[in-house]
């Protein structure tokens, strides 16, 4: 039976005959001996000596399985293996214009993203996502959190309706959900605190290392529940994602950053917290400008959002994430819920990576007053018949309550310390991308 090389390296079944199954993943034919780079499906690699007359229709990615004795050997890559082969059964010989090679550009890995999956950056890459969504998964099992699967063809919009993509439905219109979070706010009636990691789509033309059309979304909201409460959530959430990472994936963010695993070491807790109206004190005293709507320049002022430039400029020198929170009631969506104690903001916050990364999660507390729900909706120009349902979550058995929603590429994005978002993406969907 045939084995995967990691369970090989744990056994050490060195002198043994093994069977392994993979591709090609490097190969090195001499007069006399063939020099094999194994990848098997789990990314692993082990170098493989064969003799030249066994391999002479061997090509790069071709699929095979190769039988041999295991030896040690210090030269060999990863772990100091070797297997010396006998026998190889060829499943299926790979074309010889194979168009990915150890150096491409970075439009040629996107155009061949199906192929360039399984280049050893973004089998890391992968693994990274696999294990940042179990820790998850894990903590908010442990918490007592209930997951659920939403819809993703909804009728309104969450973040605003010039960011939707709109779909035939059948003899009606509808659209890809921006977020889960409405859907989540109906089910805090019957299941508590629940939460979901959903696809999220957004129509924004926007050409930036960290906007994507649709984006892994991890939402959670949450009964009975004020804004500092909801932000300790998020810090313990995100907190211990990271000492996952740093304790079980060291070899996977080693691989692809070295210098990642230093800054999540200088990670602490607890999180900062600023006002929004300190962070713009903060950045007016750095007489930080921007673009108003007529691209003029002028300096940032209280009422303006934050963007990606002044987010970077806020959190450049910053190793630990920080919460901002208290925002103008205006520049949030129509379901954040008024200040009591300053009805110019709302109760929303978000979150802030260090070194200039900018927001990967936002929240708040929800509006559970009916009236002033209404009144926000007609203000941002809502058909209210599309939210009759959401209304309703008002009129029986409102409580307060909140939630969140955690960006799954600009998170791993942060803890890679890498550049672009569609390289911490398997499959990138953006404005100009949507093949493979």
């Amino acid at each position: 039976m045939f084995k995967r090389i990691s369970d090989v390296r744990k056994e050490n079944e060195v002198g043994a005959t093994i069977s392994l199954r993979g591709w090609i993943h490097r190969l090195r034919k001499q007069k006399e001996k063939t020099f094999i780079i194994l990848r098997d499906d789990r990314g692993d690699i082990i170098q493989a000596v064969c003799p030249s007359s066994l391999c002479e229709e061997l090509t790069i990615e071709s699929s095979v399985e190769i039988t041999g004795r295991l030896k040690k050997d210090s030269r060999a890559l990863e772990g100091g293996y070797e297997l010396k082969v006998d026998e190889i059964l060829v499943f299926n010989i790979a074309a010889t214009d194979y168009p990915i090679g150890e150096y491409q550009s970075d439009e040629t890995l996107l155009d061949y993203r199906h192929l360039s999956l399984r280049t050893r950056k973004m089998i890391n890459v992968g693994k990274l996502r696999g294990a940042l969504l179990k820790y998850s998964r894990d903590w908010f099992g442990i918490e007592g959190w209930m997951e659920i699967t939403p819809p993703l063809i909804v009728k309104g919009a969450v973040e605003g309706g010039a960011t939707l993509f709109e779909v035939k439905y059948f003899d009606n219109t509808a659209y890809l959900s921006q977020s889960s979070q409405l859907y989540l706010e109906s089910m805090i009636y019957s299941l508590g605190p629940v939460w979901t990691i959903s696809p999220s789509f957004r129509a924004e033309r926007s050409r930036t290392i960290r906007h994507l059309a649709e984006f892994s979304h991890l939402e959670a909201e949450i009964p009975w529940i004020g804004l500092s409460d909801l932000i300790l959530i998020q810090e313990n959430l995100i907190y211990n994602i990271i000492s996952k990472i740093k304790l079980y994936n060291k070899k996977e963010v080693e691989f692809l950053n070295k210098d990642s695993l230093t800054k999540l070491e200088a990670i602490s807790t607890p999180f900062e917290r600023i006002s929004y109206e300190n962070a713009i004190d903060k950045l007016r005293s750095q007489e930080f400008i921007i673009k108003d709507e007529e691209d003029k320049k002028r300096f940032i002022e209280w009422g303006d959002d934050l963007n990606i430039e002044s987010e970077r400029e806020l959190t450049k020198d910053m190793t630990s994430p920080i919460f901002v929170t208290d925002y103008p009631l205006e520049i949030k969506p129509f379901y954040v819920k008024q200040n009591p104690e300053d009805e110019s903001t709302g109760l929303a916050v978000d979150l802030l990576a260090p070194y200039g990364f900018g927001e990967i999660s936002g929240g708040g507390i929800r509006e559970d007053d009916l009236s002033k729900l209404k009144k926000r909706m007609h203000q941002s120009k809502l058909n209210i018949e599309d939210y009759t349902w959401y209304l309703d979550l008002r009129k029986y058995g409102s409580v307060p309550h909140g939630g969140f929603g955690l960006g799954i590429e600009r998170f791993l994005r942060w803890i890679l310390n890498f550049d672009d978002i569609k390289d911490v993406t398997l499959f990138p969907r953006t404005m100009s991308r949507i093949l493979p």
